[in-house]
């Protein structure tokens, strides 16, 4: 949605409302940590520590690991108790909460070390971060930054019965398919003047080719996508068939017991991260929509006579893929960076391999004047004041997926940013991460998006100020008809259920679908990619920015830039866009073609099981479809035993005795072999 879900904090601001980096810092004479002098838009009394390994082992004996365990109010550490008690009363809380599953990665990634530090914020930010600077046992200090969306704008409602211009063509029996051109776009979307008339339209094909590609795969429920937003409406009739269900916490939505053990309780359908609860909240008077207004562009159910179609949702024979909803902005409570970054750890740790981010800093090129200041510039800035974003998103990008899935590794994916700077914002600027800029319904920039520096891709993400001059550029023209996004939103911003935004928070959303499409039909080809592998075939894939450009108009576009004085009519100065909207528009039906060719055959995985322990595993993905029933042979059964459930389609291997044995698994004809490996558990944190 246009100049939304920016985030403006500390450091950096996106939009309206925002404050530029401040390079001071506080630094003592015995430590080279840096401490930017931003407390007044940091959470008061909290800072983000990040320990030295040294100390892990004691922290290991002090300090809760869990959510449900609580904070303690020592962290065993001498010389840091000691600067604490300066500050009377405290408590200290790992950043990132044990799960029983993950414990193993998150301490080879350095995760463990970052802790919560709350103090009476009566305290100066600045003096207990220079403190705690100082001590050897500290590696780094950052503020816990205040995340704040600059403007709240509500998906503007669809009102059915209302008399619209089709935009293109219902491939399903959704109704409202009739009006997203950004799926499937047959020209017919007009921009009109004053006096009725049509004086110019959208292109057709300026879409995301999606209508070609679901000829081959509509989705799997195999593949998640986390959305980081507003909380997203799993009841909504066209969301909940492909919301995501933690099968360990069935039952359980939103209770304060922790039943499968990955350090946060009550999380059916993902974790609000804001208010710590399993419970999503959509119905805050504050909440715009935003987060169910982007999953339903990834995975609304298709064909199924209700609302509107999506790139990956599926059908009801054949299911789509899951929003798993990780909830980082509620109402007017303001959010942070320990939200955020929980929520990305929560994402990789729980089956995503998607992060779908419409949100980021300011662009580091906006206009400082206008949006007041400017963000990042430089990987190096966000990287030195942003630590643990950097490290967190790492995690997720290195540990999601499986090496025996259909993607090793995560995708994380951006808005490029809406302050019509020549450069994304970050974090998805950083080289790592799928960055989006917006187009309109005829191919050109959106009004809005950024552009040139850092952005990879672009996608329809909607422009509501259409103006195409054909004989008279001082034609009283007024806004295209709907040339925004429509998608699911919550019943108490639209009645309807459904409802426009426009926005890179849209053109996000797009790439997403498109990914998560591409996986699925990947896993039902049975090919595996690792995240670099699939990224590439995503750029090499697009229709290219040489094609799109000689679509735009040799005429001028007028787009409204309106201001507070006055509201006339700019051209656009589309020269400034050449070669600066990524590699191209993200198509889903050439990336379906280049993974036929693509990738290597998913192989069955080698498995580790604790003694008296058992795995359970899907064979189905590792076979082709329709395979027949599933052959286990087990050279020693003494270290291991299996079974097969043909009513569940789960296979069962159980650890009989410590030790090592090979073994196979043969369906329609095609035998696999793998390792059993049996150990003995040693401890909270994996293997020996």
């Amino acid at each position: 949605m246009k100049k939304y879900l920016h985030i403006f904090c500390a450091a950096v601001g996106l939009s309206v409302i925002s404050c530029s980096i401040n390079e001071e810092s506080i630094v003592t004479d015995e430590t080279s940590v840096k401490v930017p002098e931003l407390a007044g838009d940091a959470v008061a009394g909290e800072l983000l520590v990040k320990f030295d390994p040294q100390v892990s082992d004691i922290l290991d004996r002090i300090m809760p690991v869990t959510k449900s365990g609580g904070p303690a109010t020592r962290s065993g550490i001498g010389t840091v108790d000691d600067v604490l008690d300066l500050v009377g009363t405290y408590q200290v809380e790992r950043v990132f909460p044990k799960n029983t599953r993950t414990e193993s990665a998150t301490r080879e990634s350095g995760l463990h070390l970052w802790y919560v530090v709350r103090f009476s914020d009566e305290f100066r930010l600045e003096d207990v971060a220079k403190r705690l600077s100082s001590l050897g046992e500290v590696q780094q200090v950052e503020l816990n930054r205040i995340m704040k969306r600059s403007r709240k704008e509500k998906a503007v409602p669809f009102v059915p019965g209302k008399v619209m211009t089709k935009a293109g063509v219902s491939h399903f029996d959704d109704p409202l398919m009739y009006y997203q051109w950004d799926m499937i776009n047959d020209g017919n979307l007009f921009a009109v003047n004053d006096k009725g008339e049509t004086v110019g339209k959208s292109i057709a094909g300026a879409d995301v080719q999606v209508e070609e590609a679901w000829k081959k795969c509509t989705g799997d429920p195999s593949i998640i996508v986390a959305v980081l937003d507003e909380g997203v409406d799993f009841t909504h009739p066209d969301l909940k068939p492909n919301m995501w269900t933690n099968p360990g916490e069935q039952g359980n939505y939103g209770g304060k017991e922790d039943l499968d053990g990955n350090g946060y309780s009550g999380d059916t359908h993902g974790y609000n991260f804001v208010r710590n609860t399993g419970i999503i909240t959509t119905n805050d008077i504050a909440d715009t929509g935003h987060g169910s207004h982007v999953a339903g562009v990834i995975a609304a159910q298709n064909n199924n006579s209700i609302g509107i179609g999506s790139i990956a949702g599926g059908t009801p024979d054949k299911p789509g893929v899951k929003i798993m909803s990780c909830q980082i902005f509620s109402g007017d409570i303001e959010t942070s960076a320990l939200a955020q970054v929980r929520a990305v750890k929560y994402a990789a740790d729980n089956g995503a391999v998607i992060l779908q981010c419409s949100w980021g800093y300011i662009s580091g090129a906006a206009n400082g004047y206008v949006w007041g200041g400017q963000g990042y510039t430089s990987d190096e800035m966000w990287m030195e004041y942003s630590p643990i974003e950097k490290v967190t998103f790492d995690y997720f990008i290195h540990n999601a997926g499986s090496p025996n899935g259909v993607l090793d590794g995560g995708i994380a994916i951006f808005a490029a940013g809406n302050e019509n700077a020549p450069m994304a914002c970050y974090p998805g600027k950083y080289g790592d991460y799928v960055s989006v800029a917006s187009t309109a319904a005829d191919w050109t920039p959106s009004t809005f998006t950024n552009y040139g520096d850092g952005t990879t891709i672009c996608a329809p993400g909607g422009d509501q100020n259409y103006y195409w001059d054909f004989t008279d550029a001082e034609a009283g023209y007024k806004r295209g008809e709907r040339g925004s996004i429509l998608s699911t939103v919550p019943p108490h911003v639209a009645e309807s259920g459904y409802g426009y935004m426009e926005g890179t928070s849209m053109a996000c959303p797009h790439v997403s679908g498109v990914v998560a499409l591409g996986l699925s039909y990947a896993a039902q080809l049975r090919k595996h990619f690792t995240a670099d592998e699939f990224k590439e075939l995503l750029y090499s894939s697009v229709t290219p920015a040489s094609d799109i450009e000689k679509t735009w108009p040799s005429r001028k576009v007028y787009r409204d830039f309106a201001t507070e004085i006055e509201n006339v009519p700019e051209s656009m100065q589309l020269s400034l866009y050449r070669g600066q909207m990524g590699a191209g528009q993200v198509n889903a039906a050439r990336l379906l073609d280049a993974i036929e060719g693509a990738g290597s055959a998913m192989k069955f995985p080698n498995l580790y099981i604790a003694v008296g322990g058992s795995v359970d595993v899907n064979p189905s993905i590792y076979f082709a479809e329709g395979a027949g029933d599933f052959n286990v042979v087990i050279s020693d059964k003494t270290v291991a035993e299996s079974s097969y459930d043909s009513n569940s389609g789960k296979l069962r291997l159980k650890g009989l005795k410590a030790g090592m044995t090979k073994a196979s698994i043969s369906a329609g004809g095609v035998t696999q072999e793998f390792v059993i490996t049996v150990r003995t558990s040693t401890g909270d944190y994996g293997w020996l």
